[in-house]
């Protein structure tokens, strides 16, 4: 899973080690939009949710969570749960709950399998060069035959989210409020999982 990336050579892994998920709460962090001022937060975008290393390491036991590396250091990652984790972030409880109110396609979203995009984020210094495409790719990749879409949702005024995401071809189901904020909830179709008979 190595590319080049212009003149640094980026690789893309699934994070295993307290390192990665270290980097991975750090870059969180950093992006944050309690970190950064409204006015990076509309030419940026930014990250809502705030994890921890025992999350982290619970959304890794079931899915895969990828890393984007320059050399050794975690330069993006695209974080992913199942459906199961949903008592385990408070703050989603909501997200959750409306996946069991909308249909896809003229079918309840429920009875996709799916798996349920947990965070992307770049770093910085390495935006503008189609890693956020790389990583949800690789987790297609890494995932294939599991899952049929990769649903999640995202603030409606973090509209450079909004807009990298349509690039990759998510398509907004409907939009929600979850008593703090809007949120579009987007979906993105795989091929089709394999059947378990």
């Amino acid at each position: 899973m190595e590319e080049r990336n212009k003149d640094r050579s980026i690789t893309f892994e699934v994070a295993t080690t307290d390192a990665h998920f270290e980097q991975i709460l750090e870059l969180q962090k950093q992006n944050h939009y309690t970190s950064i001022s409204e006015a990076q937060q509309l030419t940026e975008g930014f990250v809502f949710a705030a994890h921890d290393m025992r999350i982290l390491k619970l959304m890794a036991a079931t899915a895969p969570q990828i890393i984007a590396l320059s050399g050794d250091k975690v330069v993006g990652y695209n974080l992913g749960m199942t459906c199961d984790m949903e008592q385990e972030l408070p703050s989603l409880i909501p997200m959750f709950q409306e996946f069991r109110k909308w249909t896809y396609q003229g079918k309840p979203l429920m009875d996709y399998q799916f798996i349920v995009g947990g965070q992307v984020c770049v770093h910085k210094d390495f935006r503008g060069r189609g890693l956020i495409r790389q990583l949800y790719q690789q987790t297609k990749e890494v995932t294939a035959g599991q899952y049929q879409l990769c649903v999640t949702e995202i603030s409606v005024r973090n509209t450079t989210s909004l807009k990298a995401h349509q690039k990759l071809g998510f398509e907004i189901l409907g939009v929600y409020n979850d008593g703090v904020e809007d949120w579009n909830l987007v979906v993105w179709k795989y091929e089709v999982a394999k059947p378990y008979f």
